[in-house]
């Protein structure tokens, strides 16, 4: 990061200013330092390390205390399945793994030695030390407790500081290597789109072994010198009571928002919570446009979309000051550069909203590469860009839409490039479809057909194929009609609600 111990740690007042909350448990600035440096100075000259990544206390305080030390720490999933979490230790060699002192860890990481994290730290929940707000430490940046000894010096901007796993869809996960820098760049950047200050509360309860629950939403309202309350398990209720007693940001995915959406309506209270919140950020997929309509008309509250993922972080944002646009993920945050491609490589100009392309970035807020994997990392570039795999369309004012993943997403149906996303969007907008997704399937006349699986408002009384097919063609265009319809009880998700498109079973 910078380096600096930034201008809030010369105000002791930041001492007892509240850094993070875990259900009733809080850890002030000043006791966090303590905790966070006591741990540090443990791991120190440890060589890369993992944590057992709970949403506690614990976590949140490892992960700072691995940046203090300059150690390069790789968060571990706990309900990862044997095999793969067997294949990432593997991978990774971590020479150590930070705990909480009441976690029971599997069996394929007993050979490594443990260190369990003390959140309270040798000085009590009040105990002394300072951590730097804005522009300091809070991400990987300087402490400024005088109770932190025996600590490396702040390392270069290309250091890694954290190894992240990829959801592993087409093989074995990899580890995308985060640099001090592009964490920084990344925060610094949303700062500047939403307006994000040490003034901030934010509540959240995603998990913390992925960029957006731990890099965003712990490492981002601690380089802010602001504060996060963390759920621990999402519950609109548990979201209501904090936006309600003072909490001034929500982060969450697409299924928690449709979550509020459906109980909002209903939920006075709920509403006006959500109406006094001063940002509510969508992100890690595409928050259908019928909900983003919902909680605005019982809120008055527009949803922002961000776009990013492990390898780049964050590409793109709607800006708080911007122009609301359901549906959009905004535009390039400062320092990144945008371009959508044809698969030949030929980059498109066209601000048409209607041609598709793969989205390519390049930015500080890139990986440094996959870990033990040049291969992997050279086919992941195109001269300097990376090719996210992602597809969209920018409007004419310069924003991006994105509609789906190259590999699942992308339907090549009558000779037309169809995006799902849109799709499924119109399907969303049918009072009889609580949830939906689509898909393209072999199809010896048209090459792909678009199949939809719906699940339904009713099981009981599900629409007819053709009613949600007609609905579709009226909406968009005939080519884009779901020439298959399948309903399903619920869509596989992952951790993160996204939709596990290829568990649904091909025809």
């Amino acid at each position: 990061m910078d380096g600096t111990a930034g201008t809030a740690a010369k105000d002791r007042g930041v001492h007892h200013r509240p850094a993070l909350r875990f259900g009733d448990r809080e850890l002030t600035y000043g006791a966090l330092a303590c905790a966070a440096g006591a741990a540090a100075e443990r791991i120190s000259g440890a060589g890369r390390i993992a944590i057992w990544a709970t949403p506690t206390l614990e976590t949140a305080v490892g992960a700072v205390a691995a940046l203090l030390a300059g150690v390069p720490a790789v968060p571990l999933n706990p309900r990862t399945g044997e095999r793969e979490l067997a294949h990432i230790v593997q991978d990774s060699a971590p020479h150590l793994v930070l705990a909480g002192p009441d976690d029971e860890l599997p069996p394929v990481l007993a050979a490594l030695k443990r260190i369990d994290i003390e959140a309270a730290g040798p000085g009590g929940p009040a105990g002394p030390g300072g951590m730097a707000g804005p522009g300091g430490m809070a991400g990987p940046g300087g402490m400024a407790g005088h109770n932190v000894r025996a600590l490396p010096a702040e390392p270069g901007p290309e250091t890694a500081a954290l190894i992240v796993y990829t959801s592993g869809t087409t093989g074995p996960p990899k580890g995308a290597v985060l640099p001090r820098r592009a964490i920084a760049a990344t925060l610094d950047a949303l700062a500047d789109a939403w307006a994000w200050t040490g003034d901030d509360v934010l509540v959240q309860a995603l998990p913390l072994f992925h960029v957006h629950g731990l890099i965003l939403g712990v490492l981002g309202p601690l380089r802010r010198g602001g504060a996060v309350r963390h759920l621990g398990r999402f519950s609109a209720e548990g979201v209501g009571r904090e936006l309600g007693t003072g909490a001034t940001m929500l982060f969450g995915v697409p299924t928690m928002y449709h979550r509020l959406a459906e109980a909002v309506g209903g939920d006075p209270e709920l509403a006006r919570s959500l109406a006094g919140a001063r940002l509510l950020v969508s992100g890690s997929a595409a928050l259908p446009v019928h909900d983003h309509e919902r909680i605005f008309a019982a809120t008055g509250r527009r949803v922002v979309e961000r776009y990013g993922m492990t390898e780049t972080l964050m590409n793109t944002s709607v800006r708080v000051d911007g122009e609301p646009c359901p549906g959009s993920v905004g535009h390039p945050l400062p320092g990144v550069e945008l371009r959508l491609v044809e698969e030949d490589g030929t980059e498109i100009t066209a601000l048409d909203g209607e041609a598709v392309g793969e989205i390519q970035v390049r930015g500080p807020n890139l990986f440094t590469g996959y870990l033990n994997r040049p291969d992997a990392t050279a086919a992941a570039f195109d001269g300097g860009w990376f090719r996210t795999g992602d597809m969209a369309v920018r409007s004419p004012d310069g924003q991006v839409r994105i509609v789906g993943r190259k590999a699942t997403d992308l339907i090549k149906s009558g000779g037309y490039k169809i995006g799902a996303g849109e799709i499924e969007n119109a399907l969303l907008e049918h009072p009889q479809v609580r949830e939906a997704a689509v898909t393209g399937e072999p199809d010896d006349d048209l090459g792909e057909r678009v199949v939809a699986w719906v699940v339904p408002a009713d099981p009981a009384r599900p629409p007819s194929g053709d009613e949600l097919a007609g609905h579709v063609a009226s909406q968009l265009a005939p080519h884009k009609r779901p020439r298959t319809i399948r309903f399903l009880d619920a869509l596989p998700r992952n951790d993160m609600g996204k939709i596990m498109k290829r568990s649904l079973s091909r025809g």
